[in-house]
């Protein structure tokens, strides 16, 4: 298996150039940073592992796949916040105009400092061989052995703990207590400011419908909310699901995949009974162990992980309710099974101000590589906003009716509009003013039917009006009644995982590289079969033409059972061609010699053990399939085949 050797950014990022995983885009136009254009075996990985994940979330949990447009208009992403609130903190040097993203930027210098500190010290680190990270770490101007107080230290160990929960201002103020400045020229920058991360557009020639690129796929699926409710006959709970583009003009593009403007997202929409968030197959994921950095912990100023079950966390009120809790595992059996390493996955809770002011609880899988820690999935229970605030905007009902098991008396407030006077008060602004009335949660109808009694009048803010829209005792009124109700009706809450596909595959590659202990050049990645791009290498042992039959009936016989395969039959030899390979993460090779010849037999071979057995093309087939599709082990599906020590498979 993998080697525990040094592991270099540098020589696997050149494999995935050298085998056109994929590439910076434009690349003959000397490329835009952010966007990146996949290669044929990057294609494939990411067909498989979007196909491993239709299985895993959507074919298992029955969810309701959706594909919704690219193009989002500005009136349903203002209504969501995006608009508004989508932005993040830029900073820019005074002199050279350089922008900056402000919490990365503070985070890459404090932690510049620390390693200084304990250069100083006489901690010996690691020396990463990463040229492209050597070239980065070079604009930070930082003094080499320059030792640290232990406040200093300690400050800055707690800021880094914590740094994703930072306002623009909080940055500010620390890029002035610690003076940060540019670490490439020592200039001084200014104070943070909130730059809109979405592609804005026009749709229409008029230009007059103003757009954007959407930056999720997750307001298309609550618009259709009312539709696939219905689809699903009115049953509650359920989820939707949507995989497709998402775009994000980022303030600085870095580290390949994990930043970028143009991106593959998949996310599920899980509709809830706000009360009653259990789930009915929690019990099947209970058991299984996880590593949590929870909130707690990170506002003390550490990073130690707390290990329990998702059926602990649930049951101590670390994790919210029990279908947070069960994605949350849900989302940990995924990731492992396509090739992501436990011991390098973490689910880090959000802090209480990064957190949305609806979501009820958030937490991010989060995968180590060279980088640090990269957030790859969000789970967050988001309460009901989002299909509130569309209902609110457009007066559409997003809610679910469900019948009581026996009639109730509820008591509640409810608004009478006299109709006769409310319309000339108000014109053409009557509508807006009654739906911004009407559109009111309890505890405000409650705290305006006070304010009414007692003054006579109420002011509302509405949207699209310049002053408050004044509202008389002659023009409504706001009363408690009771009722006797068959009918229960509410708004789903929602629980959201979403993944960053391309943040996942880069995560990938690096959890499985490695170099083989008797020659470091000889890389390979330790791909799942399940994901891999090609099953199968197919190399005849040399070009004489008794083998070429035989190679076109083991071709034949693996299209006809839908294995990917490619035929290497060049001059090189046979251990160069695997090496070639297993750079390409293929784990399995089968070879044509001239025993085949004689009684029909092949060799497979195995990547990353480089063992081989011996037996019939259908046993063989059938051992591939079995490790590949059915989850056996090697050992297991290769019983029925002989092991094999003639021609060495990395000769």
């Amino acid at each position: 298996m993998a080697s525990t050797s040094t592991f270099s950014r540098e020589a696997l990022d050149q494999v995935l150039k050298r085998r056109f995983f994929f590439a910076p885009a434009f690349e003959i136009y000397g490329g835009v940073s952010g966007l990146y254009d996949y290669g044929p075996p990057g294609c494939a990985l990411q067909a498989n592992i979007i196909d491993t994940w239709r299985k895993h979330f959507i074919l298992e949990e029955d969810m309701l796949e959706v594909d919704t447009t690219m193009l989002t208009p500005h009136e349903v992403l203002k209504t969501s916040g995006h608009v508004d609130k989508f932005a993040d903190w830029m900073c820019r040097d005074l002199k050279t105009g350089e922008i900056f993203r402000a919490d990365h930027l503070v985070e890459e210098v404090l932690e510049a400092r620390l390693k200084g500190d304990r250069a100083a010290r006489g901690v010996v680190e690691k020396a990463g061989d990463d040229e492209a990270d050597k070239k980065r770490k070079k604009k930070v101007k930082e003094i080499k052995n320059v030792k640290l107080d232990d406040q200093e230290v300690k400050e800055y160990e707690n800021i880094l703990a914590q740094i994703d929960g930072f306002s623009g201002p909080q940055l500010g103020e620390l890029m002035t207590k610690y003076n940060i400045t540019n670490p490439a020229t020592g200039g001084p920058l200014e104070q943070p400011m909130e730059f809109n991360l979405m592609f804005e557009t026009a749709i229409g020639p008029s230009g007059q419908l103003k757009g954007y690129m959407r930056p999720e796929t997750a307001q298309g699926q609550f618009l259709n909310f009312s539709k696939l409710l219905d689809f699903n006959n009115e049953k509650m709970p359920f989820a939707s699901a949507s995989i497709g583009k998402s775009f994000r003009n980022e303030i600085s593009p870095r580290a390949g995949l994990l930043r970028v403007r143009e991106f593959l997202m998949a996310e599920i929409e899980h509709y809830v009974d706000p009360e009653d968030k259990s789930h009915p197959r929690f019990d099947e994921v209970k058991h299984v162990k996880l590593r949590f950095l929870p909130k707690d912990v990170q506002e003390s100023g550490s990073n130690k992980l707390r290990e329990c079950t998702i059926g602990e966390a649930v049951e101590s009120g670390m994790v919210d309710n029990q279908t947070l809790g069960y994605f949350v595992a849900r989302i940990y059996l995924f990731l492992v099974k396509i090739g992501v390493n436990p011991d390098r996955l973490r689910f880090r809770q959000h802090l209480l101000n990064e957190m949305a002011h609806y979501a009820a609880d958030c937490w991010d899988a989060e995968l180590e590589t060279s980088f640090g820690w990269i957030e790859c999935v969000g789970c967050a229970d988001r309460s009901a906003y989002d299909l509130s605030v569309h209902s609110a905007r457009t007066n559409e009902k997003l809610v679910v009716r469900k019948a009581l098991p026996s009639p109730v008396t509820v008591e509640k407030f409810e608004v009478s509009i006299n109709r006769k006077k409310f319309g000339p008060s108000f014109r053409k602004d009557a509508k807006a003013v009654e739906n911004a009335l009407l559109n009111r949660t309890q505890c405000e109808l409650e705290d305006l039917a006070a304010e009414l009694k007692k003054e006579g009048k109420v002011s509302l803010n509405v949207e699209g009006l310049s002053e408050p829209a004044v509202i008389t005792s002659e023009l409504a009124t706001i009363e408690k009644v009771t009722r006797t109700e068959h009918i229960r009706e509410f708004t789903p809450n929602v629980i959201e995982p979403s993944f960053g596909i391309g943040r996942i595959i880069y995560s990938i590659f690096e959890h499985v590289f490695w170099s083989r202990p008797e020659d470091k050049d000889r890389c390979v990645l330790s791909l799942p079969p399940a994901v891999a791009p090609t099953k199968v290498l197919l190399v005849p042992l040399s070009s004489h033409a008794d083998l070429s039959p035989i190679v076109k009936k083991v071709s034949a016989y693996l299209r006809k059972e839908q294995i990917p395969f490619k035929v290497d039959d060049s001059s090189a030899s046979i251990g160069k061609r695997y090496a070639r390979n297993d750079e390409l993460g293929t784990p399995f090779g089968i070879t044509i010699d001239f025993d085949s010849v004689k009684d029909a037999s092949i060799t497979l071979r195995e990547r990353d053990s480089t063992k081989q057995v011996r037996g019939s093309l259908e046993d063989v087939v059938a051992a591939i399939k079995a490790v590949t599709y059915n989850d056996e082990s090697w050992a297991e599906a290769t019983k029925k085949l002989t092991p094999f020590e003639g021609q060495s498979g990395d000769a």
